[in-house]
Formats: structure tokens, C-alpha cells, sequence
């Protein structure tokens, strides 16, 4: 505690509101112009956390994201021609109605895609970067599509 503080003879001359308050304007200036992208110490090798995405990241993020609503739509499609989902927590979802598997798969698929872009650098099992897993996952829903896609154009 600094004399002054003691004495009571303090007086609080910031004139600007506290900088550290969340806006949606701190969302946007981070986005925009994000700082941490390197090392801060000599010691880090790369840093696990940064501000700064790679594009890939987000187009990979926003590619999932659109092939998980195609892949909803293609699966209620199929069910109304009496295919099964075989994947037992969206059968659940479905049987429970349309909005319900909705919701749910879109809430599963973003809380992954989030958490993967956020551990991008991260190594998974000391061999595989997080960032690249995204890579697979977005090949492999690509296939499910495609596959969805020639079955349903079969099936009409």
C-alpha cells in the first residue's frame, strides 16, 4: 500500500472506465487485430493458447459446421424413407422429435469444433497437433455427406 493510500490523502483520477470490462467491441478488436501469436518467454517453445486462429482453422470450423447441418438434413430425409440412425445419442434425439436432434447435434458439433480450434497447437498423444485432427474431421464428414447424398438421390 502505497503513503498516500495510508494518509487518506487519495484521490482516484482515472478518467477512462475500467479497460478490462467485456464488450462486444473487445470481441471484435480481438479478432481483428489479435497480438498474441508467438512465444511471450525465451523458455516457451510455442505457445498452447494464443488471439491468433490460422484462416484454415476457421474455414475448417465453418466447413464442419455447414456438412453438420447438411448431414441433419440428409438423415431426416433418409429416416422419413425408413432409414435407421445408427448412432444410439441422436437416435435418442430423433425419437424425442426433429427440433431435438436439431439442437442437440448442432450444440455436440460446435462445442468440439470450438474446442479443437481452441487447442489447435496442442499435441495430442505427443504426436498429432489438435489443428490437424480438424483436418480429418472435416475429410471424413465430407465422405459421410457425399455418402448421405448418393444414398438419398438412390432412394428418390
Amino acid at each position: 500500500m502505497s503513503i498516500l493510500q495510508e494518509t487518506g490523502d487519495f484521490e482516484d483520477r482515472r478518467t477512462v472506465d475500467d479497460r478490462r470490462l467485456f464488450t462486444w467491441r473487445t470481441v471484435l478488436y480481438g479478432f481483428l487485430r489479435s497480438r498474441r501469436r508467438e512465444a511471450r518467454r525465451v523458455c516457451e517453445s510455442e505457445p498452447l493458447f494464443t488471439d491468433y486462429h490460422h484462416p484454415w482453422h476457421f474455414f475448417l470450423a465453418t466447413s464442419i459446421m455447414v456438412l453438420s447441418f447438411a448431414d441433419a438434413v440428409f438423415t431426416l430425409a433418409l429416416i422419413e424413407k425408413g432409414a435407421i440412425e445408427i448412432n444410439p445419442v441422436m437416435a435418442a434425439a430423433i425419437n424425442r422429435g426433429t427440433q431435438s436432434f436439431a439442437m442437440l447435434k448442432m450444440l455436440m458439433t460446435s462445442i468440439g469444433i470450438l474446442s479443437l480450434v481452441f487447442l489447435a497447437r496442442w499435441m495430442f498423444i505427443r504426436r498429432i497437433r489438435t489443428g490437424a485432427l480438424l483436418t480429418a474431421f472435416f475429410s471424413i464428414y465430407a465422405v459421410l455427406v457425399c455418402y448421405e447424398f448418393v444414398f438419398l438421390m438412390r432412394v428418390y
